[in-house]
């Protein structure tokens, strides 16, 4: 049974490194959430190391670019894994070939930037499906749009036999007062449809073994069980901390907050049905970061 937390102050002693999601935790996708901020300013000055975990499809240099325009101050973090930096890793060792058909916003063209760290990387060329050998996916062309609308053009690639690269598995994401679609939620419907959806953010194994190389490149040996990874996606987050037996703080009051009637703080009964039906077990839950 999950323990109901009012402060991450009341067990953050137990843990030397948290993983923090950023969507829904420490911004809204418009402006910083300022408690949380604080809260992680705190954990900093204490001597705890924070690392931000996040399943954008951007480099870590664009996300904290980003975090800059939403408030978000450097002085709470210490690091970035993104679901994109793994992706992309992947992408440019050739997992989906060397022509692909791209999915996502023009804001997303980075992605295709040389990454140098991979030695001898693939030749990557945008091209038309119809001379795709696979699909590099950051987002839907439009994040409002039903994911419905690509079943003519996943049933063309499925009979292909492309496999889709998914560079953020989040099905959706809050903007605000807005819900939108992520690429989650087009690599969903295609695994739906019998093609093969290849993962690498949350709660894939790919972004946790990065999360701790960002930790050993900052010079911190941390035992998995004194780290405690905080976010408010069941499927995702808290999905991924049970997969790699990582405590877990379930922020309530974000993607879920409707189904655990959370305001300051969870409703204990929903919050327990809930948790029930999603078949999930965090560590601790809170209703906002703080």
């Amino acid at each position: 049974m999950t323990q109901v937390i009012s402060a991450l102050s009341e067990v953050s002693d137990r843990y030397e490194a948290l993983f923090v999601d950023l969507w829904g935790c420490v911004h809204n996708g418009v402006k910083a959430l300022p408690e949380a901020v604080t809260a992680l300013i705190k954990y900093r000055e204490q001597g705890g190391v924070v690392i931000l975990v996040t399943n954008s499809p951007r480099p870590r240099h664009g996300v904290e670019k980003q975090l800059k325009t939403f408030g978000v101050p450097d002085d709470c973090w210490d690091s970035i894994a993104t679901s994109g930096d793994s992706a992309r890793a992947a992408m440019f060792r050739g997992v989906v070939g060397e022509k692909v058909f791209f999915i996502g916003e023009d804001r997303d063209s980075k992605f295709f930037e040389p990454l140098r760290l991979i030695e001898n990387p693939a030749n990557i060329q945008c091209v038309p499906l119809d001379q795709a050998e696979g699909i590099v996916c950051t987002g839907p062309f439009d994040p409002t749009a039903d994911p419905s609308e690509m079943r003519p053009q996943f049933l063309y690639a499925k009979q292909k036999g492309l496999k889709l690269l998914c560079a953020n598995p989040d099905i959706v994401v809050d903007r605000g007062d807005h819900r939108e679609f992520c690429a989650g939620a087009l690599a969903r419907l295609y695994t739906e449809m019998g093609g093969e959806s290849l993962y690498f953010g949350k709660p894939h194994p790919p972004i946790y073994d990065l999360s701790r190389r960002r930790l050993a490149a900052l010079g911190h040996d941390i035992a998995d069980d004194a780290i405690l990874a905080i976010g408010d996606g069941i499927h995702t987050d808290i999905a991924g901390a049970m997969g790699e037996n990582i405590d877990s703080l379930f922020i309530s009051g974000g993607l879920a907050a409707k189904e655990t009637k959370t305001s300051h703080h969870p409703d204990e009964g929903a919050l327990n049905d809930y948790l029930t039906k999603e078949k999930s077990n965090p560590t601790y839950t809170i209703g906002r970061l703080r």
